[in-house]
């Protein structure tokens, strides 16, 4: 009870400083995010999903406030004006660009697993801590061979609304190895591997080796690793190799760890 006690006066703690910081920046408080890459100021209308979760579900009526993002880094603060739940139209009362807007861009190439909920875990925790962009990747050891984008398109979506985020991951169709090696954004590129080093400088600690603000790639590799031709082909492209450290990790676990360590290192 003690602990609960704590627990509960520490969540009071956050609410009161979240409250505090919207008061500052003059922002409604986001109590319900939804999600509309089309929204053109001053007038939009939901979608009817949307609408009914803001009319049925929400329970909201006319003069009531909710807070829109296009996935761009745009937030609108909107007022109801029309609540039908198949229809609802709101007017934007203010918008905010770059809202919390992360200060490093992060692609993570990851390999899906032969368990597809895995997968999809591992999108939604991703975009909850934050990446710019996931390539799911076809390795010679890739247990999944087919990946259907709309299913992670709707995790990705819906973990952008639960953890009120106003940039929207990137989700690419499932690309060859080799292709996206060669088409990897500029700037630091990393493989992950648990095959012996093939550098002379060996392998870097991944949260040693990256620094605040810089753009860098990630590469996560199938349960059964990649081959050693794809990591001599990476390292012959610019990839550096490194370790997550000692432990065995899932494919999904070893790239959450490597999106927690690049927000880490961003403060």
């Amino acid at each position: 009870d003690v602990e609960r006690s704590r627990g509960l006066g520490d969540v009071y703690k956050r609410q009161v400083r979240e409250k505090s910081v919207n008061r500052i920046n003059n922002r409604s408080p986001i109590m319900q995010l939804f999600y509309a890459p089309d929204i053109v100021p001053p007038l939009h209308t939901l979608n009817e999903e949307e609408s009914k979760h803001c009319i049925r579900v929400l329970r909201l009526q006319c003069g009531g406030r909710i807070h829109i993002t296009d996935g761009r880094g745009n937030l609108f603060c909107c007022e109801i004006t029309d609540d039908n739940p198949r229809r609802c139209t709101v007017r934007v009362v203010s918008a905010e660009t770059g809202f919390e807007k992360l200060p490093y861009a992060l692609t993570m190439a990851v390999a899906p697993t032969k368990n597809s909920e895995r997968f999809e875990w591992f999108l939604e925790k991703a975009t909850e801590v934050g990446v710019t962009a996931v390539v799911p990747l076809e390795t010679e050891h890739s247990e999944r061979r087919v990946f259907k984008p709309e299913r992670g398109e709707k995790v990705v979506t819906a973990a952008l609304k639960q953890s009120l985020k106003a940039y929207r991951p990137v989700l690419h169709p499932l690309t060859p190895f080799r292709e996206a090696v060669l088409s990897a954004p500029e700037g630091r590129k990393f493989i992950a591997h648990c095959a012996p080093a093939q550098s002379p400088a060996g392998k870097a600690y991944l949260a040693r080796a990256l620094r605040p603000g810089e753009t860098a790639t990630v590469f996560i590799g199938p349960e059964g690793d990649f081959s050693p031709g794809e990591i001599a082909f990476a390292l012959a492209n610019g990839f550096e190799e490194i370790t997550l450290g000692r432990q065995r990790l899932r494919t999904e676990t070893a790239a959450l760890a490597a999106v927690v360590m690049a927000s880490v290192v961003n403060g």
